[in-house]
């Protein structure tokens, strides 16, 4: 099958296994280089520093952060680890998800390495995966000789519903403002042609569906049932991800439904932080710099701002793209010079959060990137903004846009090319 990208209002529905799967190899080459100092797999967890994870747990392991974090774990620091996601398997006549490629090429590469990886597919909030996931940690670890215990759990799901394990209820969540209808420009990032977008607000019960799907109520539940299963390291680290950007995205980010719920995340971890603190273990929000995802590309504003970032922090030098960011999280916060053994020498902002994304919002950076946006038209939008940049990392997402891949070459989607 020759797989071409389809992509509609921003949303790509398809994917391809061979830029997947080489997509994850340069993440893991990259890692390699500036993380594990050029020790490929085992010989990466003998030169990774004291305190570095041995065994972790990434619930949401397939794309973006979860799927960096993970990469930057086994191929950084040696370690073996338990992945946890939902996606959908490709066929002979039809292509699957992009994540699904990208725990097949992980799991191809790690055994290739020799690190030790499971993969789990299947619903994360669910308290069967909670059960099969204690099993795998169990059997991955007997299988590499190490005590059964995760040492970093990262929480990094994203999906749009979830069916609460204890009564049954489905909740499906939104992205609206609050109070009321928000109204911003986006743009078509195949076109680059400008657009409308608004919003209503939210009602009630969008609110709560939004805060019980994206909120910090399955990340404690997870912790829990680590925990009453023994599977937990006495000082395990615990990360979820979040994002605040500039204050003009405010009204549909963190002041709308995703702000609420990413505001109940935060009080996860300072539960989980509170149930840990005991054995040395601890709990964090990490903010990140604002990427290209499946998700961002669709919320109003969002892609004019970002392409214009990026070009902005393209011409300071400071751009990262996702494992760049992840690499720097482990080594420069959660795995620095003292803070490996000492959760509290980790650096956090006024609110507990560790923020990467720092270079994003320097005073200069923002300036620079709002006042662009102020002048941005049809006409210069390939001059002011990195629409080509935000373009590219949309379609690599996907498997596409992938330098070395030859996309006229027919390919089986049932699987990843040898």
């Amino acid at each position: 099958m020759n797989i071409k990208p389809m992509v509609r209002n921003n949303i790509c529905i398809n994917s391809h296994p061979a830029g997947c799967a080489k997509t994850v190899k340069n993440c893991i080459d990259y890692t390699v280089k500036n993380l594990s100092g050029g020790k490929p797999g085992p010989d990466a967890g003998k030169a990774a520093p004291q305190g570095a994870p041995r065994l972790a747990l990434v619930i949401g392991c397939s794309t973006g952060y979860g799927l960096s974090s993970r990469i930057a774990a086994a191929f950084g620091y040696g370690a073996a680890t338990v992945g946890v996601s939902f996606e959908k398997a490709g066929s002979p006549t039809k292509p699957g998800t992009p994540g699904w490629y990208n725990n097949l090429a992980f799991d191809r590469e790690a055994k290739k390495a020799g690190l030790a990886s499971l993969t789990l597919d299947g619903d994360a909030f669910s308290d069967d995966m909670k059960e099969k996931t204690v099993k795998a940690i169990r059997e991955l670890a007997a299988g590499a000789g190490l005590e059964p215990k995760v040492d970093l759990v990262i929480y990094s799901l994203a999906s749009p519903v979830r069916t609460d394990p204890v009564d049954g209820t489905l909740y499906r969540s939104v992205i609206k403002p609050i109070g009321q209808r928000y109204s911003g420009l986006t743009v078509d990032m195949m076109s680059g042609k400008f657009g409308a977008a608004s919003a209503e607000p939210a009602s009630e019960e969008e609110i709560v569906h939004t805060i019980k799907v994206m909120g910090g109520e399955d990340w404690e539940r997870w912790m829990a049932a680590l925990d009453k299963a023994g599977t937990l390291a006495p000082k395990v680290k615990t990360v979820a991800y979040t994002y605040l950007g500039p204050e003009f995205s405010w009204p549909i980010y963190k002041n709308g439904t995703i702000g609420r719920a990413k505001e109940d995340l935060e009080r996860a971890a300072k539960a989980i932080g509170k149930t840990l603190e005991s054995r040395g273990g601890a709990a964090w929000v990490s903010v990140n710099k604002a990427l290209v995802t499946r998700a961002s590309a669709v919320i109003p504003i969002i892609p004019l701002y970002v392409s214009t970032l990026f070009k902005v922090m393209k011409e300071k030098g400071l751009h990262e793209d996702c494992i760049e960011q992840i690499i720097r999280l482990y080594k420069e916060r959660l795995y620095a010079e003292g803070a490996a053994l000492d959760p509290a020498r980790v650096p956090v902002d006024e609110a507990g959060r560790i923020r990467i994304d720092d270079r994003e919002m320097r005073e200069d950076v923002q300036k620079e990137t709002a006042k662009r946006m102020e002048s941005i038209t049809e006409e210069n939008i390939h001059e002011k903004t990195d629409i080509a940049g935000f373009k590219h990392d949309f379609l690599e997402a996907h498997g596409f846009d992938v330098a070395g891949v030859d996309y006229e070459a027919d390919v089986d989607p049932s699987g990843i090319p040898a």
